[in-house]
């Protein structure tokens, strides 16, 4: 009967705000807590640690991603930026660190240690790295028009130019792979070449790039014996093949339905509450269940689509395709992992593994390009 005359700014957010997307990520969100419960609990009392250890350890990354999650969908696109511009610029000063005082974890120089805390500076920079290349991609065709990869314009030393993206996105790559960290290099470098496809990249340019990963993969096959060790074992059945032999055990042992309380494979399961935890959820829930998780993945990736291709600005196109393209490769890698489709990388599953850094800079991500989203739609 009564009409509202005046709207605040919480009830504009909430009509305007992609609620569909915010909230698969809220339900993806409180499930990877529920899960955390189980998978964490076990890996936990695996290094002599009380049940609730990692579940602990998470609870400040959860309250600071939710919080930057809504605080950020809530913004307009020049705060956007300058966050992204942030976030880039920080992460790159958090890169050079670990080149002279790294956090080593398993081997690996990618952690910078800040106080409690081990951060992934490659993990916080994927948000920034997002946004900005999508800024930088809609300058340019706004600059050089339609073609911007065989435009000798686009090519000279000027602040706009491939040189100047080039100049940030190379050194950081090449930190990134000498860690060593070949799936994030990888996974980066995926995300590049997709947004620059949706750039209209010519596909002369297509072979160039494969080469270019085959070049990349090579090179990390005979300088890195973890790489070297884990490719051959993948693709002879030999060697250190444990992970992913627990992995397989574990889903067969869910079944459809799920072991629940019997659920005994993923107690030796290694990192069942990061890199392999689709497996411990299959194994506590069954297959039926985990297929659910996977229509929700899906269901994002399927919404990040649609609000990209329905974008009217090129900037926005770029920002939710690009997150698109980095949330269904991690995902695929993650999986193709788990079920020994491809060789371990040790990535976790958005939203749902145990991770701080990963989980907050998704959120910053997704955070953004619902309030990106929000703007070109109704503003």
């Amino acid at each position: 009967m009564f009409k509202r005359t005046e709207e605040s700014k919480l009830t504009s957010w909430y009509f305007e705000v992609d609620r569909f997307l915010l909230g698969a990520l809220l339900i993806l969100i409180f499930t990877g807590m529920l899960f955390m419960v189980s998978a964490g609990s076990v890996a936990a009392e695996r290094i002599g640690q009380p049940w609730h250890f990692f579940i602990i350890k998470a609870l400040p990354f959860y309250v600071i991603g939710l919080i930057t999650l809504f605080v950020t969908s809530m913004l307009n696109k020049k705060w956007v930026l300058v966050i992204s511009g942030l976030n880039v610029a920080v992460g790159l000063l958090l890169l050079l660190v670990t080149l002279v005082a790294p956090h080593v974890v398993k081997g690996s120089a990618r952690f910078v240690a800040l106080g409690p805390f081990n951060v992934m500076p490659s993990d916080i920079m994927k948000p920034g790295f997002i946004i900005m290349t999508a800024w930088f991609l809609s300058l340019m065709k706004e600059k050089y028009g339609a073609d911007i990869f065989f435009n000798k314009d686009a090519w000279r030393f000027r602040w706009l130019s491939w040189w100047a993206y080039l100049g940030v996105f190379i050194p950081a790559f090449l930190i990134i792979l000498q860690h060593p960290d070949l799936g994030t290099s990888i996974l980066y470098f995926a995300v590049l070449s997709g947004m620059v496809f949706m750039a209209g990249l010519p596909l002369v340019i297509v072979p160039v790039l494969i080469g270019i990963v085959a070049l990349v993969g090579a090179f990390a096959f005979f300088t890195m014996p973890h790489v070297h060790n884990r490719i051959v074992s993948w693709f002879s059945g030999t060697g250190d093949t444990y992970q992913v032999r627990q992995s397989i055990q574990s889903i067969q042992h869910g079944g459809l339905l799920g072991s629940g309380d019997d659920a005994f494979v993923k107690q030796s399961l290694p990192d069942a509450h990061t890199d392999f935890i689709f497996a411990a959820i299959a194994e506590d829930l069954g297959a039926i269940m985990a297929c659910v998780l996977l229509g929700l993945l899906l269901y994002v990736l399927k919404r990040l689509t649609t609000d990209a291709m329905q974008a009217r600005d090129p900037f926005v196109f770029y920002a939710a395709g690009g997150a698109a393209a980095l949330f269904g490769t991690q995902v695929c890698i993650n999986l193709m992992s788990t079920l020994h489709i491809f060789a371990p990388k040790g990535m976790t599953l958005p939203f749902i593994s145990y991770g701080g850094s990963s989980f907050v800079a998704f959120c910053l991500l997704f955070g953004m390009v619902l309030a990106v989203v929000r703007e070109d739609k109704w503003k």
